[in-house]
This record gives C-alpha cells, structure tokens and sequence, in this order.
C-alpha cells in the first residue's frame, strides 16, 4: 500500500523555523517528482515546493523563495521541508504528494498520492 506519512509541523513564533518530514512507502515505481504543498482555511491549495527525483532540480512558490528548501533523502525515502524566517501567512494545512510521470508546482491534478497533512501555525 503507498502511503505517505509527514511529521514536524507545529507552532512557531513569526522568524521562527520547523522542517517536514514525508515519508514513502509501498512504491514499486519511483515518483518523477515530489512535493509540498498547503491550504489554509478558505483558500485553495497551493504548490509550495516540488523536486523532480531523477535530477533534484527544485522549484518553489514565489513566496516562500529564500526561506524554505526542499530537499530529498532517497536512502531514507523521506522528503523534506525546510522552513526558515516564518510568516503568519505561511500559516496552513501542509500535505506532501507524488507525481508519477509529469508535474508542475502549480498544478495539484498531477499528484496521485496525498499525505494527510501536518499544521503548520505561525503567530505574530
């Protein structure tokens, strides 16, 4: 069974830092392309971070470039968020997905496997 499991979500203090956790299992194939993506109350969700697995080559949202990294440990099968100098309005449900063949960051259609998502609260 695929599945995907995120850890390290939390509340911070605006400036404040956390790092996500996603890990796979249950693959037989290995995902073209991994990602972060968020929702907060109200809003659509929006890609955050995706990294393409074959090449690492990394894309992310406009407001989040600078402060959070996207990285992948393929020994561990564990995708990571690095978040640094928080914002309120980063302030969401975060998910990680897999796409299997093609993906874009802002495009959730492309991403069949979910997570079920780890809060992230950010507070002035």
């Amino acid at each position: 069974q695929v599945q995907l499991v995120e850890s390290g979500g939390g509340s911070v203090q605006a400036g404040g830092s956390l790092r996500l956790s996603c890990a796979a299992s249950g693959y037989s194939y290995r995902p073209y392309c991994m990602g972060w993506f968020r929702q907060a109350p109200g809003k659509e969700r929006e890609g955050v971070a995706i990294i393409v697995t074959t090449n690492g080559r990394t894309y992310y949202v406009d407001s989040v470039k600078g402060r959070f990294t996207i990285s992948q440990d393929n020994a561990k099968n564990t995708l990571y968020l690095q978040m640094n100098s928080l914002k309120p309005e980063d302030t969401a449900m975060y998910y990680c997905a897999t796409a299997r063949d093609v993906c874009t960051l802002g495009d959730t259609k492309w991403y069949n496997v979910w997570g079920q998502g780890t809060q992230v609260t950010v507070s002035s």
